[in-house]
């Protein structure tokens, strides 16, 4: 018997859950298994599991199929009528010990076929403990999950459930554990993260998490924040930014696109000023402050004229890391009703995105030849900046640990140090 293989799709919580289950299973004995998380962002995210199914049962005919995730939360049918698959897990059951109890018995009647609840009726989040995952120099923190919010082209809040979060404490005591453990830099995670603290006690802000974190783990090198909602941002988060070296100058901004018609049609809580005045501020109290934003192309309805306004605001952002999204109709959300965009243009919009990400990038690179900068290593040769810039080094350093290193060329990918 072989230990379980596991398959992660989507975003970096849905790589945190991984790791947890990875624990779960084997406190439970599972074995002969394959568990495949599935992202539910984009109907190309579902084709994809799909996919990674049907090439994992065929490359493992004996072991059990296992389908969880947010696909799997929102879509159970779409699994269970594969003959690829044995078992179609929830997100809430699939961070469960006794979900995987009964998997590990191998289906003698203790573990069901599907089990799939209604994730609007959880009202908590776990805060599971792992010793983080990628490298070992940096560590990820679930402090969130779900969503209230009702953006018009996201299926996530239906697979996540509204927005929970885990209290300060267990949050402050995982990451001194972490810091016990060696990691130079922890990141706060969660699937609305500006959400955080809503639902506690008191109503405290992300900020207030954050001036926390740092108030009580001094040993802690480096905090880093992933995606936020610009709009949400409270004051003690910016006051964190502009007087708090170690809340690392890099922040992935959810901005969905830069024109504010299609933001309304979005059901978006922001419109392109708020968005520039954010950023502008964030900057001004943080000189060193680079920022990546999601960047949805061809949106229902979306003219020329509304996406040059998507175009216009990487540069009025001055926005370095994009990830863009072709936008992909979900089956279920209002925004799969409005009139469609051309598929071809679709494509060529997200390529002319991409093309400003990448001079973007190449701009930022070029700025950074000669200048002295602190670098977290996550291998013996690459590493990272405070602002999560690539660098590579010809001389070899020691995983994990931070160096002082000074640029000295780029190849329009990563920056080069000797």
């Amino acid at each position: 018997m072989t230990a379980p293989i596991f398959s992660n799709h989507g975003c970096r919580l849905n790589a945190y859950e991984t790791e947890a289950m990875k624990d779960l299973a084997q406190q439970a004995g599972l074995e002969n298994a394959i568990v495949v998380n599935t992202c539910a962002v984009t109907a190309e995210a579902v084709r994809k599991a799909r996919q990674d199914i049907r090439k994992l049962r065929k490359a493992n005919p004996n072991a059990r199929l296992i389908v969880t995730g947010c696909a799997a939360q929102t879509e159970p049918g779409t699994f269970t009528k594969m003959d690829e698959v044995d078992a179609v897990i929830g997100n809430t059951e699939k961070m469960v010990g006794a979900t995987w109890q009964g998997l590990a018995a191998d289906f003698i009647g203790e573990s069901e076929t599907v089990q799939v609840d209604d994730i609007m009726s959880v009202t908590e989040t776990a805060g599971h403990l792992i010793d983080g995952f990628g490298t070992r120099s940096r560590a990820y923190v679930q402090v969130q999950n779900g969503c209230d919010h009702r953006c018009t082209f996201c299926i996530i809040p239906y697979g996540r459930g509204n927005s929970r979060s885990v209290a300060a404490g267990v949050v402050v005591d995982q990451i001194k554990r972490l810091v016990d453990k060696g990691f130079n830099e922890v990141v706060l995670t969660g699937v609305d993260l500006t959400s955080w603290g809503a639902d506690l006690p008191s109503e405290p802000k992300l900020g207030d998490l954050v001036m926390r974190i740092l108030r009580l783990v001094p040993d802690l090198p480096r905090l880093r924040i992933s995606s936020i909602d610009s709009i949400e941002v409270d004051d003690n988060l910016m006051q964190a930014i502009a007087t708090e070296p170690r809340l690392m100058p890099h922040l992935h901004l959810s901005l969905q696109h830069g024109d504010d018609m299609i933001l309304k049609r979005m059901k978006r809580r922001h419109l392109r000023d708020d968005a520039i005045r954010f950023a502008e501020e964030a900057r001004k109290l943080r000189p060193d402050m680079t920022f990546g934003a999601d960047i949805i192309a061809g949106f229902p309805t979306e003219t020329e004229a509304m996406f040059a306004n998507s175009l216009k605001l990487v540069d009025e952002c001055d926005l370095t890391w994009l990830h863009v999204f072709p936008y992909s109709a979900r089956e279920g959300t209002p925004a799969a009703r409005m009139p469609a965009v051309n598929g071809t243009l679709i494509k060529a919009r997200a390529a002319r995105l991409r093309e400003a990400g990448e001079r973007q990038v190449a701009r930022h690179l070029t700025a950074q030849q000669g200048v002295d900068h602190r670098v977290l290593m996550e291998s013996t040769v690459m590493g990272r900046t405070e602002q999560f810039t690539e660098v590579h080094f010809s001389t070899p350093q020691t995983e994990g640990n931070i160096v002082g290193a000074k640029i000295t060329d780029h190849n329009n990918k990563h920056l080069l140090v000797g």
